[in-house]
């Protein structure tokens, strides 16, 4: 994580100095996805402000009947696609977003320290679940008690309230619990773990168009031709020659621009096939060269790892915060006015079903299992993870605009997704209630 900024002196201000303070800010902003937050912040103000111009912007036609784009048919049947801006960033931009959160998992999975082996992912693994099967359950629940015509306007909703933000819970479990508490650890097991079965859900249940699995063999021929042209294929060809030659050669002069090729050919098959083209560039992380180690989500000494996977992840790293700020900017817009059922809804089933999903299958899997908790952590920690993975947000939020199509119900449920921030004084409250002491280091 960046140092904490500190105060100036006039003596610091020369043209250096204020280039190394710019650095800094950005830097600290950029950690803590700030961006993020001030594209949302931005986004209500100015809705809020003056709803025709901002969804003038939201709704903007970058290019007409192109070859990517929101599909429409015309008088003869024929299809044809426009490029808008909100489809620019939520289908295009944002599938680098989830390429990042696919990396930790597949990390998480393959690598032999990875943090999902083992019995030591068992605890956190069933409390994912319950951090799925409680929101649900909370969510369905309370629209049932809403009423018929509530319950069936709203039911394909069900999965935005499953959502944990990982970046906002991470920062969060830190301030309660303190960064060297086991808890912390935990809590990134389970969001990285919340993670995966989020883009297993998006693929399976909320396609964006007739489906034509056809075309994800396109995806899969690109994925296994850059795997075999660009990383078994040097690998092979050097043979025992510690010096890699031929790897080394592809590193430096072809770099990530295969990977990218793929990725483009990969996304457009996921376009094509009526699945969420956000997660296009999913099968390709798995065909880039990757260390054999990993030291764990936001952790600064990955910095140092040089594997072209990690490095095109840190290349990225920076563009992708300028992607989540239009990502905030362009999704949440809404009015103070649409607050309604779905968003109590998606409240309650992120502070509700959340918490409760957590703490009684992590219950379950520590001590009815018997598999336990990492050393240091007590049963009651669990309340307060879950509470933290309540944080639903960003993935929440995007969600939302694929579970429902644009206006009220969908702007109620993404008030419900921006409300779960409120989930962070929750977390901070529980945690002096049920007296967590922080571990700091």
């Amino acid at each position: 994580m960046v140092a904490p900024l500190k105060k100036l002196k006039y003596s610091d201000l020369t043209s250096k100095g204020i280039l190394q303070l710019m650095y800094r800010v950005w830097n600290f902003v950029a950690s803590y996805s700030l961006l993020l937050i001030i594209g949302a912040v931005l986004a209500i103000f100015w809705v809020n402000a003056d709803p025709h111009s901002y969804h003038d912007l939201v709704d903007l036609v970058l290019v007409d009947d192109t070859f990517v784009g929101i599909p429409y048919r015309d008088e003869n049947g024929i299809i044809h696609r426009t490029l808008t801006l909100h489809f620019l960033v939520n289908d295009i931009l944002m599938a680098f977003f989830f390429a990042i959160a696919a990396k930790e998992v597949w990390e998480a999975v393959i690598l032999k320290n990875g943090a999902l082996r083992g019995k030591k992912a068992a605890t956190p693994l069933i409390a994912t679940l319950g951090g799925m099967v409680g929101p649900v359950a909370v969510y369905l629940g309370m629209a049932v008690a809403m009423g018929p015509v509530i319950y069936a306007s709203v039911t394909n909703g069900w999965a935005i309230p499953t959502a944990t933000d990982i970046a906002f819970s991470y920062l969060v479990g830190r301030i309660v619990f303190g960064a060297g508490h086991p808890a912390v650890r935990f809590l990134l097991l389970l969001a990285i773990a919340d993670d995966a079965l989020g883009l297993l859900i998006l693929a399976i249940f909320y396609p964006t168009g007739e489906l034509a699995p056809v075309w994800l063999l396109l995806s899969l021929f690109a994925a296994v031709a850059v795997y075999l042209l660009f990383n078994l294929a040097p690998r092979l060809l050097d043979g025992d020659n510690t010096l890699r030659p031929v790897s080394s050669w592809v590193r430096k002069h072809l770099s990530f621009w295969p990977y990218l090729l793929a990725g483009a050919v990969s996304w457009y098959g996921f376009q094509q096939s009526g699945l969420h083209p956000a997660l296009g560039l999913l099968p390709i992380v798995p065909t880039i060269p990757h260390a054999d180690r990993a030291f764990g989500l936001f952790s600064e000494a990955e910095q140092y790892l040089t594997d072209l996977l990690n490095h095109i992840e840190h290349k990225l790293k920076h563009f992708v915060e300028v992607i989540l700020f239009f990502f905030g900017l362009l999704n949440a817009g809404v009015e103070f006015s649409v607050i309604s059922e779905p968003t109590w809804l998606v409240l309650g089933g992120l502070l509700i079903g959340k918490p409760l999903g957590i703490a009684l299958f992590g219950w379950f899997a520590a001590y009815g299992l018997k598999l336990g908790l990492p050393a240091g952590m007590r049963g009651l920690d669990l309340v307060v993870v879950g509470c933290v993975a309540a944080i639903g947000f960003t993935v929440a939020l995007f969600v939302a605009s694929v579970a429902f199509e644009p206006g009220p119900i969908q702007d109620a449920a993404k008030m419900g997704a921006l409300m779960s921030f409120g989930a962070a004084f929750v977390s901070i409250i529980a945690g002096k209630i049920l007296r967590v002491e922080k571990q700091n280091g």
